[in-house]
């Protein structure tokens, strides 16, 4: 199941692809089969109920599938505008740093390459969804630049949590862009506004639910920039594994339902270039991962 946010003319509402070629409103469809729904307004709400959510929506996709006259009711993928989905997280976006060892390397040499998980956040400010504009930010910046990773949306509440049950823990797997400002972060010794600049969190397009992903540990992942491949790996490449990241964040802080992880970017982002090949406006930008899609913005 692919489930999103989303906007029509009847307004913002979660809903999930069917057959890859249109949304079902999950609320409203629940409406006309028992002619009532409890169901939440909100992604993080729903995805707040547990294994509940994932299950009743299963079961009407199954009701859908049996009755034929429904399907009027289906909105055409092209129809709807998507969302991020989660437009508003409730706390900042755990991101971990160089956790492919070549980026790790092209951004300074092989001793860069961590031993520990190395964790940074963005704003919840930062998000926005597929097909919106990135700002250039051309007045702070002038080395924005790109990282196409592989996100983690936590679906329990979770604390000590071990790795072998870490992926218990996993609601779904989506695509963010980690847009960064390099001279930012290299001015202030932080990562923090460097990486929090609006528009420089690319989401989506949607929330692939774990159930669809056998092996999140091998995913290919890339990067493509007005159409020239800059990143391509696998997911295989984690030097931390995404049962080692959601263990390590789980010690002594407390996971959440609607929390999303990041979890780091490949060797070829702009700066790795000799000389760095940062974003400018017009530039397209698109993040394709395997089992999930592809996530595409511009640059304004």
């Amino acid at each position: 199941m692919k489930f999103v946010s989303a906007k029509d003319n009847q307004g913002t509402f979660i809903g999930v692809l069917y057959q890859e070629e249109y949304v079902l409103p999950i609320k409203r469809m629940e409406q006309v089969w028992k002619g009532e729904s409890n169901l939440p307004e909100t992604m993080i709400d729903c995805i707040g109920l547990g294994a509940e959510f994932a299950e009743r929506v299963s079961k009407l996709l199954e009701w859908v599938d049996q009755h034929p006259d429904k399907k009027e009711l289906l909105i055409s993928l092209s129809g709807v505008k998507l969302l991020a989905p989660i437009p508003r997280p409730s706390k900042n976006i755990f991101c971990v740093g160089k956790n492919y060892a070549e980026h790790a390397i092209e951004m300074g040499s092989k001793e860069d390459i961590p031993e520990h998980v190395m964790v940074f956040t963005k704003a919840p400010t930062s998000v926005i969804g597929p097909n919106e504009k990135v700002h250039s930010h051309h007045q702070v910046t002038e080395q924005l630049d790109y990282e196409g990773e592989l996100a983690v949306v936590i679906g329990k509440k979770g604390k000590e949590i071990k790795k072998e049950e870490a992926l218990d823990y996993v609601f779904g797997y989506t695509i963010i862009n980690d847009v960064t400002a390099r001279d930012l972060q290299a001015r202030h010794k932080q990562f923090f506004i460097g990486k929090s600049l609006d528009t420089t969190c690319p989401m989506g397009p949607w929330i692939v639910h774990s159930s669809r992903i056998d092996n999140p540990n091998n995913l290919d992942i890339e990067t493509r920039i007005n159409e020239e491949v800059r990143q391509h790996s696998n997911t295989e490449n984690f030097i931390f594994p995404i049962e080692e990241i959601i263990s390590v964040l789980s010690k002594g802080m407390t996971l959440e339902p609607g929390d999303i992880i990041a979890t780091g970017t490949p060797a070829g982002v702009g700066k790795g270039f000799k000389p760095p090949r940062f974003l400018k406006a017009g530039d397209k930008m698109e993040i394709t991962i395997e089992g999930i899609g592809t996530l595409r913005n511009d640059v304004e």
